[in-house]
């Protein structure tokens, strides 16, 4: 009898597996009729139009008000460089890891380097290995995709939520380099050779375009510009996973159960939207399901997710940036503390 019991037993988790690959299998369907609908302009050109923007508007307008004198002007510089710098590092970067910006393999691992490690100071390696190959192949799995781009459990919260990732900028090339320390010296003297030729052309053009007349003020300035979208790049990472459904090893539920129940999407925001992506942003769910979209695919299948997920009784994660600061303001032991620690960096969300 045990046998038999033990026999139907698993046929039911079986069938149960069946239907739930059959459920994501249709939803994969209905995401690729609205793809293969799309112009390349909705598929690619949109987002590829906004970084070409941060490039050929924000950041020369940015370097010449930094010339400026005049406190308004000046500030205008700082604010346009830190937004093309957000735009390039984050939205860039994450759409590279991807392979989102063009359909070249060869295209794809340029733009990698490119956005990742010239532009992000991070390693395009650490990136997939960490990203692609964890976070997104186990999300909040305990032990292999858990991990985050931010958990220091010793820090006070005030310091760890308003304080400490305004020092992200120094942190992220040393803890791309510490991430290394296995790699092949090929890899690793490539790596520090694109993030110094990144860095010294920032800190060269502050003094030659800018007009900063002190190393030490053109590095102040390079240090404000690319901290100015720290915080809330920060925010974003730990509010979309962390006190969401975590799993184990051997309880890892099918595909689509995992990414409804372990992933959140925040509300819109302009300026968000802009610097980081509708994947990062309110599309986050929609991007753990289909990691390939551009960011503005995200936002055209998200009503097709949305009521897909509802019409399987499945949950569809969606919370406010406040509400969200303020759980884990009050729950910071509980959530950031307490919680397992962190097993490997992934660079972005």
């Amino acid at each position: 009898m045990d046998g038999e019991g033990g026999t139907a037993e698993a046929s039911k988790v079986r069938s149960k597996d069946g239907e739930e690959e059959s459920a994501m299998k249709e939803l994969k369907r209905k995401v690729e009729a609205v793809v293969k609908a799309s112009s390349w302009w909705e598929r690619r050109g949109l987002d590829c139009a906004i970084l070409a923007g941060a490039f050929a508007v924000c950041l020369p307008a940015g370097f010449l008000l930094l010339r400026s004198s005049e406190a308004l002007r000046f500030a205008c510089g700082l604010l346009l460089m830190g937004v093309a710098h957000a735009v390039i590092t984050v939205k860039g970067s994450h759409m590279a890891s991807h392979g989102a910006l063009s359909q070249s393999p060869a295209a794809n691992r340029f733009w990698a380097l490119f956005f990742i490690e010239i532009c992000g100071a991070f390693s395009a390696h650490v990136t997939a290995a960490g990203h692609l190959k964890l976070h997104h192949a186990y999300t909040n799995v305990i032990g292999l995709g858990d991990s985050s781009v931010w958990k220091f459990p010793r820090l006070p919260r005030l310091l760890y939520l308003f304080v400490a990732p305004l020092a992200m900028p120094v942190i992220t090339p040393l803890a791309a380099l510490a991430e290394l320390g296995s790699a092949s010296a090929v890899l690793l003297l490539r790596t520090v050779l694109l993030i110094l030729l990144g860095v010294a052309s920032h800190f060269w053009l502050l003094l030659a375009v800018s007009g900063f007349r002190s190393p030490l003020g053109a590095g102040l300035c390079m240090l404000a510009t690319r901290a100015m979208f720290s915080l809330p790049f920060i925010h974003v990472n730990i509010f979309q996973h962390i006190g969401l459904a975590m799993y184990s090893r051997s309880a890892r539920p099918a595909r689509l159960l995992q990414m409804s129940h372990g992933v959140l999407n925040l509300p819109r925001n302009v300026l968000l939207d802009w610097t980081f992506g509708h994947s990062l942003i309110s599309c986050h769910v929609e991007h753990h399901l289909f990691p390939f979209l551009s960011d503005n695919m995200c936002l055209k299948v998200k009503p097709v997710v949305r009521r897909y997920l509802a019409d399987q009784n499945l949950p569809y994660q969606e919370d406010g940036y406040f509400s969200r600061l303020r759980l884990f303001f009050h729950k910071y032991q509980e959530l950031m503390v307490a919680a397992p620690p962190i097993t490997r960096l992934v660079g972005i969300q």
